[in-house]
């Protein structure tokens, strides 16, 4: 993808988009998947993001996204195997033209590291809205340093998300023994 990189306001249609596409692909996949979440910056409320609506689709094992994978093709989607190099526990797909994405698709294993992590930074964000005004903040400084050099953009904000994930598991671990302190 060789667009550039522009971050812009938080659009109030991006949960609408969102839950548009989630009753698509369930209408597809069905009992193939075990859940779909939006993730990324389109998530999260009020928060500035790159216009393309990440979400994640749950399956039981990576070998059953096989299946969905023809099927999503068949509804307009982008297969992009190149990236499991990168991220072998993953199958990625886009919808929209070559040159301007509308959606990412992340089919993980429901129980996967990758999963988890992504839900406790989407959650992380939504639940502290300074933590997400400072990652509005480093998009934007990041977007204007790396505008045509998407993957450095990516690996340039990788620290941040690494410690609000950090905090996002102490945080959670804090809450989940204080349910059960006596």
């Amino acid at each position: 993808m060789n667009s550039p990189v522009i971050i812009v306001p938080y659009n109030l249609h991006w949960p609408d988009m969102y839950r548009e596409e989630k009753s698509l692909i369930l209408g597809l996949l069905g009992a193939k998947i075990t859940a779909i979440e939006h993730i990324g910056s389109t998530a999260v409320p009020g928060l500035g993001a790159k216009p393309i609506i990440d979400m994640m689709i749950g399956v039981r094992e990576l070998v059953d996204a096989i299946e969905c994978i023809k099927l999503l093709r068949d509804a307009g989607y982008t297969y992009i195997p190149e990236f499991e190099v990168a991220i072998p526990e993953r199958r990625f797909m886009w919808k929209g033209s070559a040159e301007c994405h509308t959606i990412h698709l992340h089919m993980v294993e429901a129980t996967s590291d990758f999963w988890q992590r992504h839900i406790l930074f989407r959650d992380y964000l939504r639940a502290h809205p300074g933590a997400a005004a400072e990652y509005h903040t480093v998009k934007t400084g990041l977007a204007a340093q790396y505008r045509n050099d998407r993957d450095g953009y990516t690996d340039a904000k990788s620290l941040f998300i690494k410690s609000v994930e950090e905090k996002a598991r102490k945080e959670r671990n804090l809450t989940h023994n204080k349910e059960y302190c006596y």
